[in-house]
């Protein structure tokens, strides 16, 4: 059964005193609230349930006592366009309205004033016996926007979506939205239509669209923009100038030409003539400085995760940011949506800009990195042809069918369909990955890499990684630290669990195998040799120029044995970290080392590390080159230990020790899946260029832990030693009394 974790609904606030007086008196203004901790977008001065999305705390209105839909049985409750009176649409414009007698104005007044209401408060509705509350630029975006397909339908997912991009709105820490989308996920719609909303309510204010390329901008404003705000009805549409479908620019201005004294005179008096906003809405070619030097208030980003260099989405980022403030108060907001290209392709950009915008990770201005907010919804939410008439997705395949939004059964859930999809493209990597990009289930999804050069068997990685993520409840993995007891070195080691800590393990061993160390002539040996191995890339300096430098990797690998208590070929530890100072790298690989009392093969190119095992009397842990014998060893690898990484040969055993280990152990099997749980590694295995192998760490040390494990593969055959026999036969001289042998 699948699980919502989408949002989670926060309520024990309502029974605090302070809330329930508060909400009495409609005391709660829109924004950010310090000591709740949440964006309030209610507008009527309560708060409700509180909504937690993707980590940004939400809280909507408080539930009204007359909800739209109350009267109708539970299973006729959806949502409905409210019905605009026949005789208005015949009326386009605000001098077509003035003609009409007084009489007949005021019958529409009433009408007219609800929607500016549900237009600026939002709106309640029944659905299927819940209480459903939608933001006033949702409902503009379902009542009043015109789309490539009529009229949009509700979902709940778009509910989420604009729960998240008003509290970006109302938020002044935030620059907008980064939203991580899927295919027809309807972003451009709703980005469209929610800056015709703002634009057209908004006075001397200026309003831009950029896209992968200038034509899609242009496009983008021509297809959807210009429709929409053509659509909307007269009460809501300022005075353009202008052509009716402009090109390039669409300004809201008083248009001085077609001001007649006729016109003025049919309207009544001179101050009858609304005034303009003087706000237009235009867009730009794709390049960093677009938008450079002018100030917006609302920058609609479309696929901002598709722009192929030389175009960097980066560099623009940090230009257009500065158009949305002032010194360090934000004037504007950006509304950016895309799917992924592949990271090669520009893809990467978007990836740094996107994590760079989680909401959890904020500096002391509380600011995310980029400005930005990020939000991720996953396909399953809003695939078409898979959501009921209540707006929620078919996750699950029914017992029964289901109807539709459109009015068509459903049959199969939307989980199954995917899960079929994919199996359908397991044997063409390139496509798969490009179907994951498209429609993701998670974030790792959205930034799938192309494969065309992949050295190993991507449909197995990738495999076991989405299995994985569907198991990360269930506690496969724990991440701490090592330390030794009462901070005496060379003791015993236990393990700390901690969030933030820099080792993740799968398998603790059983305290009878914990800290099994021997020691014979003042040299410490691991006792669980043969249980499993560890294979490390170490790193010398502490730090680099600039302060970057690869991390340092350890992994650790059992091997097949007759213990019961031993998980058979399964990846235990997971490290990859650069510490402040290379010597607490060396004590944290010591330290595993010693818990789990295994041996360590290490590259001796970068020889600290051994020599640091050497010194603290932990020789007998590192492992000599599996592929030489003992007598063929040079001095400083009798000394040390360890293996080169220079030979091409032990280059390509390497590889292929990962390849052997993903083939046998990796992915799906017939009845079950592999036990290989953590995920940067499986990604560095994705990614693994023979060719550069300096920058994949991950790769590096857990090949080396495969190779550690299957040692007797690498060793060479011992040269036959030959003895030639004498079968020569003695001779004899027999002259005389006694026989004398001939030498």
């Amino acid at each position: 059964m699948y699980k919502q974790n989408l949002y989670s609904i926060h309520t024990s606030h309502l029974k605090d005193k302070k809330i329930k007086n508060k909400n009495r008196y409609k005391k709660f203004k829109p924004g950010y609230n310090e000591e709740l901790d949440c964006v309030i977008i209610s507008k009527d001065g309560t708060i409700g349930d509180i909504y937690e999305i993707q980590g940004l705390k939400v809280a909507i209105p408080q539930i009204p006592k007359q909800i739209n839909g109350s009267n109708l049985k539970k299973e006729d409750q959806v949502f409905i366009k409210r019905e605009r009176p026949q005789s208005l649409n015949r009326i386009k414009t605000i001098y077509d309205f003035k003609l009409n007698k007084e009489d007949l104005k005021e019958k529409y007044y009433k009408y007219i004033d609800i929607e500016f209401n549900y237009r600026n408060d939002g709106y309640w509705f029944m659905c299927n016996g819940v209480p459903c509350y939608i933001t006033g630029s949702h409902y503009i975006y379902l009542n009043w926007t015109k789309i490539d397909v009529g009229s949009p339908d509700f979902r709940q997912a778009n509910r989420i979506f604009f729960y998240f991009w008003e509290a970006c709105k109302l938020d002044y820490r935030s620059y907008g939205m980064c939203y991580l989308k899927n295919r027809r996920s309807g972003f451009s719609f709703m980005a469209s239509s929610e800056v015709v909303n703002i634009a057209t309510t908004t006075k001397d204010s200026r309003f831009g669209i950029l896209s992968k390329t200038g034509g899609d901008a242009k496009k983008m404003f021509t297809d959807k923009v210009v429709p929409i705000s053509t659509n909307y009805p007269f009460f809501f549409k300022p005075i353009q100038d202008g052509m009716e479908r402009p090109k390039t620019e669409l300004s809201y201005k008083v248009p001085s030409r077609k001001l007649t004294r006729n016109t003025i005179k049919v309207a009544g008096i001179t101050e009858d003539i609304p005034s303009g906003l003087d706000t237009t809405i235009d867009w730009k070619n794709t390049g960093d400085n677009s938008y450079d030097g002018e100030k917006l208030q609302l920058l609609v980003h479309d696929e901002s995760g598709k722009w192929e260099r030389p175009d960097n989405i980066l560099n623009n980022w940090r230009v257009t940011k500065t158009c949305l403030r002032l010194g360090s108060k934000i004037v504007g907001k950006c509304m950016m949506g895309s799917t992924s290209n592949a990271l090669d392709k520009g893809g990467d950009n978007f990836k740094k800009l996107y994590y760079d915008s989680d909401v959890t990770k904020r500096n002391k201005n509380g600011q995310t990195s980029s400005g930005l907010y990020a939000l991720f919804l996953p396909m399953e939410w809003g695939y078409e042809g898979f959501i009921d008439k209540y707006g929620y997705p078919v996750f699950d395949t029914p017992p029964e069918p289901v109807e539709g939004i459109d009015g068509e059964k459903i049959y199969t859930g939307v989980i199954e369909h995917w899960e079929n999809e994919v199996d359908g493209l397991k044997n063409d990597s390139d496509s798969l990955n490009e179907y994951y990009r498209q429609f993701p289930r998670s974030e790792k999804h959205a930034f799938r890499d192309e494969t065309l050069n992949s050295l190993f068997n991507l449909t197995k990685i990738y495999e076991q990684i989405d299995f994985n993520e569907e198991m990360v409840s269930k506690g496969h993995i724990t991440q701490g630290n090592f330390s030794w007891t009462k901070g005496l070195k060379d003791t015993q080691v236990i393990f700390n669990p901690m969030k933030q800590g820099r080792f993740k393990l799968s398998w603790i061993p059983p305290n009878t195998l914990q800290n099994n160390v021997i020691e014979k002539n003042g040299i410490k040996y691991p006792g669980n040799d043969g249980l499993g191995a560890f294979g490390c890339d170490s790193y010398d300096i502490s730090g680099t120029v600039g302060g970057g430098g690869s991390n340092g990797a350890l992994h650790g690998l059992t091997t097949f044995s007759m213990v019961s208590d031993v998980p058979a070929n399964k990846f235990f530890l997971e490290y990859v970290a650069r510490p402040q100072t290379a010597e607490i790298f060396f004590e944290d690989v010591l330290m595993a080392c010693h818990f789990y009392g295994m041996p360590i093969l290490a590259e001796n190119n970068k020889p600290r590390l051994l020599y640091y095992f050497k010194r603290r009397g932990y020789r007998g842990f590192s492992m000599n080159r599996p592929d030489k014998l003992r007598g063929n060893l040079s001095k400083t690898e009798l000394e040390l230990g360890g293996i080169p990484n220079t030979s091409e040969d032990i280059k390509q055993a390497h590889a292929a020790a990962i390849e052997s280990y993903i083939e046998e152990y990796v992915g799906k099997k017939e009845n079950s899946w592999g036990n290989m749980y953590f995920q940067r590694t499986l990604e560095d295995w994705a990614k693994f260029d023979i060719l550069k192998r300096t920058a994949f760490d991950a790769s590096i040390s857990s090949g080396l832990a495969i190779m550690a494990c299957r040692k007797h593969m690498y060793r060479p055959a011992m040269e036959k030693q030959t003895k030639k026999l004498d079968f020569s036969f003695s001779k004899y001289k027999n002259e005389g009394l006694r026989s004398e042998i001939i030498k």
